[in-house]
């Protein structure tokens, strides 16, 4: 689905309403979306290996080629009336232009265009790179697709990828070059309207799978291509004998020119430094706001040093980064968010616009380097509370926003014991909080509880730069988990987490989405769902859980069963907001029983296999015998069948 900030994009601007910088900016922010528009409109014909190359190609060469003069640098172009950024509308109009370029049709007395010919960068020798496998859904939109002529394609990805409306997609076609857009709109229709299936890793030409090329005929080219360098070296040695050898005229450029880009990039100079009442008057609420802080923002050598291990980190530096976040060097310059020291360490905190990157050295000035990468694109107010800034013996400190009044610490372990609060500094920093869930028993996890304009929040580290928030509630309209019941509810869930740690999670929402009065008088159970988002949109896990009441009430909450557990799967969120799970149990008297429950969407249910039985409504009990295996089904209000999380 197309994400909030791109789905009012209209057609491309000229090159002379945006320059380099502004389109550099929108390609770096964008870039997997683009590449992912390059390939679904490329023509299936080029082979998956060569689809994946060219449409890299295509939208690292969608810059325009000059830079407009007094245009500004730091500054993102104003958006127009009708919501369209400039710079972004202008380099997708790059790509779709090329693709399209591409899948014209070539007349056999005309030289290949440019784009038609494979791509000279990027370039990966000895590998066939392709995405990664879909289900029959995708294939089966895949071979559709594979059908339309080169402008419906576009038409169908612009629609469902980029949430255009027909009047838009028009008037981008018609940039393109597209003779008659109105029949492209047409046969676009074609193929059914599986939009969310665009979203697919099997569509993403940035998430990839290797294997190697023919590895016989390389090594018989292998031997070619040594022996006509042999003979090269030697035809050069002749010619390049005194005064008949090949020498550089006076116009020949250095053997290394300057990107000026590059070199912009490199500039502590050219970093963006936001003034500390910025965020006051500005209609956004992000870390593009954020004020530049810290006692080191004016020392040049570090930023200067900071900077270059960005562009090309050493065999010292340690480099990691969240799932589905690039770690290459910045595309322009950077804003500074932060430069001081923090404990043992001289912490530098940057943001491009996608990614904040966190760059850190021993304040002794011995030892190597550490660079930190995550994905912050499309953060709002809510996931742009907090950063973390530094970490020492099992303790974290944060960097708060400006908007942020009040902080605290909560131990989610103990839900009535209330937050302790935490002191900050006057740059925002807080004082160490033990990380959460340091012990292996999970005797107490330490959350942050912070407090801004909007209300109180809950967030809490697994092991990345920015702590993901709690939520409790549906997956229609989940909310903060600050109430009392959501406190008691977060506490039999939270020891579950370590499930998700790095794996780059931007929010987890705990939703009780059943309650089951257990036979045998066995007292009354309840079923919740854990849903965990990622930063990237994919890689989600959700887990279903048990929790059997227990009799009499001990120091700790006791953590609830997993009963199922699924990845990458639309269960229990926005898109599919319902959820059925089951368990065999035994009673206090030694009876088994199977039960299930669904959320209430379900009409009736069912269990197959060794347990035979089914009941009207949402829940179910059926007695069994010791590991008797069952099927679970269910069946919604319309009638349709559904299985259970797995």
């Amino acid at each position: 689905m197309p994400s909030k900030d791109l789905t009012r994009r209209s057609a491309p601007d000229s090159a002379a309403d945006v320059d380099a910088g502004q389109a550099g900016a929108a390609l770096v922010e964008h870039y997997p979306r683009l590449v992912r528009l390059a390939y679904l409109i490329l023509p299936p014909s080029l082979g998956r290996n060569r689809r994946v190359l060219t449409a890299h190609s295509l939208a690292q060469r969608a810059l325009p080629r000059g830079r407009r003069s007094g245009a500004a640098e730091s500054l993102p172009s104003p958006r127009r009336a009708d919501g369209c950024d400039p710079a972004y509308a202008y380099v997708r109009g790059r790509v779709v232009a090329a693709a399209l370029e591409v899948a014209r049709p070539r007349r056999w007395n005309a030289w290949p265009r440019r784009s038609q010919l494979p791509p000279l960068l990027p370039q990966v020798w000895g590998l066939r790179l392709f995405p990664r496998s879909g289900g029959a859904d995708e294939l089966a939109l895949d071979q559709r697709l594979s059908a339309l002529s080169g402008p419906a394609r576009a038409a169908y990805a612009l629609r469902g990828l980029e949430g255009l409306d027909d009047t838009r997609v028009r008037r981008v076609l018609e940039a393109a070059g597209v003779a008659d857009p109105r029949t492209a709109l047409d046969r676009a229709d074609g193929p059914s309207a599986q939009y969310g299936l665009l979203a697919s890793a099997a569509f993403d030409p940035c998430s990839l799978q290797a294997r190697p090329t023919d590895l016989l005929r390389r090594r018989r080219r292998g031997r070619g291509v040594l022996a006509a360098a042999a003979a090269v070296l030697v035809c050069g040695a002749l010619l390049a004998l005194p005064d008949g050898g090949l020498r550089s005229g006076p116009a020949a450029a250095p053997a290394h020119t300057g990107n000026p880009v590059s070199e912009q990039a490199l500039n502590p100079a050219k970093l963006t430094r936001v003034a500390g009442s910025a965020w006051h008057a500005s209609a956004r609420t992000d870390f593009s706001v954020w004020p530049v802080r810290g006692d080191r923002t004016g020392d040049t050598a570090l930023l200067r040093r900071a900077l270059a291990v960005w562009a090309l980190p050493g065999d010292s530096v340690q480099v990691s980064a969240t799932p589905g976040t690039p770690a290459g060097p910045p595309m322009g310059a950077p804003q500074l968010l932060y430069a001081g020291t923090v404990d043992d360490a001289v912490v530098v905190l940057f943001y491009d616009g996608l990614r904040v990157v966190r760059y850190a050295e021993a304040k002794d000035g011995g030892g190597g380097a550490a660079l930190d990468f995550a994905r912050v694109d499309g953060a709002d107010e809510a996931a742009s509370d907090a950063v973390v800034v530094g970490r020492t013996d099992g303790n974290v400190r944060y960097l708060t926003a400006p908007w942020v009044h009040g902080a605290g610490v909560r131990d989610l372990l103990a839900p009535t014991a209330g937050s302790r609060p935490l002191a900050r500094s006057a740059d925002g920093v807080t004082d160490p909080v033990p990380g959460p869930g340091v012990s292996r028993a999970c005797t107490s996890w330490n959350a942050l509880a912070l407090r801004d304009g909007s209300g109180a929040r809950l967030l809490t580290d697994l092991g990345e730069l920015t702590p993901a928030r709690l939520l409790a509630g549906p997956p229609t309209g989940p909310h903060d988990a600050t109430g009392a019941a959501d406190l008691a509810g977060w506490a039999h869930t939270v020891c579950l987490l370590p499930a998700v740690r790095s794996h780059g999670v931007r929010a987890v929402n705990s939703w009780q989405f059943a309650s089951q009065q257990l036979p045998a008088e066995g007292g009354r159970a309840a079923w919740v769902c854990t849903r965990a988002e990622t930063w990237r949109g994919a890689g989600g896990l959700v887990l279903a859980q048990f929790r059997a009441p227990v009799p009499g009430d001990g120091p700790r909450p006791d953590p609830d069963t997993v009963v199922a557990r699924a990845e990458n799967s639309p269960a229990c969120g926005k898109r599919q907001p319902r959820v059925l799970a089951g368990v065999l149990w035994k009673s206090r008297g030694g009876q088994w029983y199977v039960l299930a429950a669904g959320s209430t969407q379900f009409a009736s249910l069912a269990t197959t296999g060794g347990v035979t039985g089914s009941a009207t409504g949402p829940l179910l009990a059926v007695p069994a015998k010791q590991g008797a295996k069952a099927r679970l089904t269910g069946r919604l209000g319309d009638g349709t069948r559904v299985g259970a999380l797995r």
